[in-house]
């Protein structure tokens, strides 16, 4: 029988691991909602992002630095694939899922002929190596503040999707693209920022992400599937159904492989089975125009 520690122990690796899930999925969610494509990508940005943050990180020694770094870089590629890859194929949804898979391969083997096939861990900060001590129990602070920077950068996506002008047309976008484009929406250039949007928080994930799964050839691979379940259980579109989903199939994957490793992956496809059988849309979508 596991002891009260280890469980606990899981519950916050679990937490963990939903708030960088959080940060890979919320941006594939608003790009699956407004392009309706899933962006086979994305995954290879959270892996390019961990390698640009170990990159600079050994550089600088600085964390923040490192992830407005990866921000910047996969924003600005975001953008740039969005405007001459995906919209250059705008109408057809295979190509473009095609399109963003060789994107994807293309980038792997970039990082790993740049970086070589060995994993590279990121140093955790020095602030947040002392573990904390609460209940008699050692918790490792840097899980604890990555926590804190999921809570923090959901509060601010809220903050924008429900109370700017912004954020009223991308939920235009998503809830009904064509209705958006007739009273005026710009919606290529919302494309356009959407996707940037994404990519850069996938980036900033795969930084805040390499302190506790390093940078490793494979990781756009391992995490990607994680973003889509993620995005399946929550409902397209929805950052709310992307925060629960996150931490919720961030606790089943984790709990999963302690517990029962050689069913680990049957446990944490089963709640997706479920959902598109009885609840297409998500638990959290919204009906798509």
């Amino acid at each position: 029988m596991p002891s009260t520690q280890f469980m606990v122990l899981q519950a916050l690796n679990s937490l963990s691991l939903g708030a960088v899930l959080f940060l890979l999925s919320s941006g594939f969610s608003l790009i699956f909602g407004l392009i309706r494509t899933a962006n086979l990508s994305h995954g290879a940005f959270f892996m390019l992002g961990a390698y640009l943050g170990v990159m600079v990180f050994s550089r600088v020694a600085s964390l923040w630095l490192a992830v407005l770094a990866a921000g910047v870089a996969l924003g600005l590629l975001g953008a740039l694939v969005e405007r001459f890859l995906i919209r250059r194929l705008a109408g057809n949804s295979l190509n473009q899922v095609l399109a963003t898979l060789g994107l994807s391969f293309i980038i792997a083997d970039a990082c790993l002929l740049l970086w070589g096939g060995d994993p590279i861990p990121l140093a955790t900060p020095e602030l947040l190596r002392k573990p904390l001590v609460v209940f008699g129990m050692a918790f490792p602070a840097y899980r604890l503040f990555l926590l804190g920077v999921a809570a923090a950068i959901a509060l601010a996506l809220h903050l924008m999707i429900d109370r700017t002008r912004l954020g009223a047309m991308i939920r235009a976008g998503v809830d009904d693209m064509p209705m958006a484009r007739a009273v005026g929406v710009p919606v290529s250039r919302l494309l356009t920022l959407v996707f940037s949007l994404g990519a850069a928080l996938a980036g900033i994930g795969g930084v805040l992400g390499a302190p506790i799964l390093s940078a490793y050839p494979g990781m756009d691979a391992d995490m990607l599937p994680l973003a889509l379940i993620v995005v399946i259980l929550g409902g397209v579109g929805s950052l709310l159904g992307a925060f629960v989903g996150s931490f919720v199939i961030g606790a089943i994957y984790t709990f999963g492989t302690a517990l029962l490793p050689d069913l680990a992956y049957v446990i944490l496809f089963l709640p997706m089975i479920f959902v598109i059988a009885f609840r297409p849309r998500g638990l959290f979508g919204r009906i798509a125009a």
